[in-house]
């Protein structure tokens, strides 16, 4: 493979047998190998063991597990999308044909168009523009797709103040990129590859945080019909809509179905239906302090955001990381015991149990400890009184000796005065 895969374009699942991820995937992999067979493709679809061919897997730069790339000469492209059978054919068949698509004529225009909801397309000839358009386009052909096109195959709606030209085609309209007023042509790209309003999942949260913006979300039950749901949706959309001119550099729209993904992130319960603003590049995130009733409402909530009036909570410093390692684990623990109680007790309970035991036997050590210096300082103590009681009997032997030494002095003391007498 490694000697040869230059000569074909291959589409590789990196695993480890371990890996539960990986066994999830197996099952959906598989099925992409035989629909990209049975249609034909030029792309090969393999899967390599990286604990088996580390070396090759480094050399990818693969760091987790799975990992698909999109392997194409010397480039290797990287897959960040859901991990289903029809995103991930998108895929393949995207990055693996040209990085420029022409569009011939106008019927080909219009089947693009139904088919892709967002695309970009240059017009003109050959120009500095369209070398950067190409540059780009090696770089985020992972995302979208690059169309090119001569003036005259363009809808008759769209007007262009100057030729060369880059446009989007979403939401029902266009846009063209003004360098002056968009900046770099790659950034401008990376933010206008969405559309206005999106249905957001962990995936396109993720994907979001490419693009620099601010990510204004719905969270909502879209099982739920009532007033309240609907309401915040529609706000968000019309907001999307008719502001695009003010906050489309700015902010992306979308609505969350349920709230456990954002509890995760946010490491606090939302209750729904709600809005929440995130920034995805330094985990801050806002909700607003009075409910949103009207576009108006939401329309002053994001301005404060944009002033800096409006108070920004999360972020990623020191008290916010011990916090998300606090929460993981406990959420780690959580899960463990729903899914499976008994295997909990286990992993849980056995070394708490063997740490319990060692504290047992340390604490029992220094008690016995604590009563053979008790004994002997007892002991010792016995001694010194049995020495005590010795000594005091001598005491008193010579005590009485000396009373006696005393006593026959003052007899031979009173017998010569009374021979002096006579």
């Amino acid at each position: 493979f490694k000697e040869n895969r230059k000569d074909d374009i291959w589409l590789v699942d990196f695993y480890a047998p371990w890996c539960g991820h990986c066994k999830k995937l197996e099952p959906v992999w598989n099925e992409v190998g035989i629909e990209m067979r049975n249609m034909g493709s030029p792309v090969k679809v393999g899967k390599m063991d990286a604990t088996s061919f580390s070396s090759i897997a480094s050399e990818f730069g693969v760091r987790g597990y799975p990992t698909i790339k999109l392997l194409k000469g010397d480039l290797a492209y990287n897959y960040r999308g859901p991990r289903t059978k029809d995103d991930i054919i998108e895929f393949a068949n995207r990055v693996a044909g040209p990085l420029i698509r022409p569009l011939p004529s106008q019927h080909m225009f219009e089947h693009v168009q139904k088919r892709h909801r967002v695309l970009f397309v240059y017009v003109g000839g050959e120009s500095p523009l369209k070398e950067k358009y190409i540059e780009v386009a090696s770089e985020l052909i992972v995302y979208t797709y690059f169309f090119s096109a001569s003036e005259d195959v363009l809808p008759e709606y769209v007007t262009l103040p100057e030729l060369p030209a880059v446009m989007v085609f979403k939401d029902g309209t266009y846009f063209v990129y003004d360098e002056y007023e968009d900046g770099d042509l790659s950034s401008w790209i990376n933010r206008e590859r969405f559309q206005g309003y999106l249905h957001v999942d962990g995936f396109t949260l993720y994907e979001l945080g490419d693009t620099g913006k601010l990510v204004a979300i719905a969270v909502i039950d879209d099982k739920n019909s009532s007033v309240e749901h609907t309401r915040l949706k529609s706000i968000i959309q019309e907001v999307a809509r008719d502001y695009r001119d003010h906050f489309h550099r700015d902010f992306q729209f979308g609505h969350m179905d349920g709230n456990d993904y954002i509890n995760s992130l946010l490491m606090d319960d939302l209750t729904i239906p709600t809005i929440v603003v995130l920034n995805t590049s330094n985990q801050q995130y806002f909700l607003p302090d009075r409910h949103i009733e009207s576009t108006e409402d939401m329309v002053q909530f994001i301005n404060n955001i944009l002033d800096g009036t409006a108070e920004a909570q999360g972020g990623d410093g020191l008290l916010q990381r011990i916090k998300r390692i606090i929460y993981d684990a406990k959420s780690t623990i959580v899960s463990v015991f729903k899914s499976s109680p008994l295997l909990g007790c286990f992993l849980f309970g056995l070394p708490l149990g063997v740490i319990s035991i060692m504290c047992y036997g340390i604490c029992t050590a220094d008690t016995e400890g604590e009563v053979f210096e008790h004994e002997g300082a007892k002991k010792e103590s016995g001694d010194r009184e049995l020495t005590d009681e010795g000594s005091e009997e001598e005491h008193e032997e010579e005590k009485n000796g000396k009373y006696t030494e005393l006593s026959d002095g003052e007899l031979k003391q009173k017998d010569i005065m009374e021979k002096k007498k006579d």
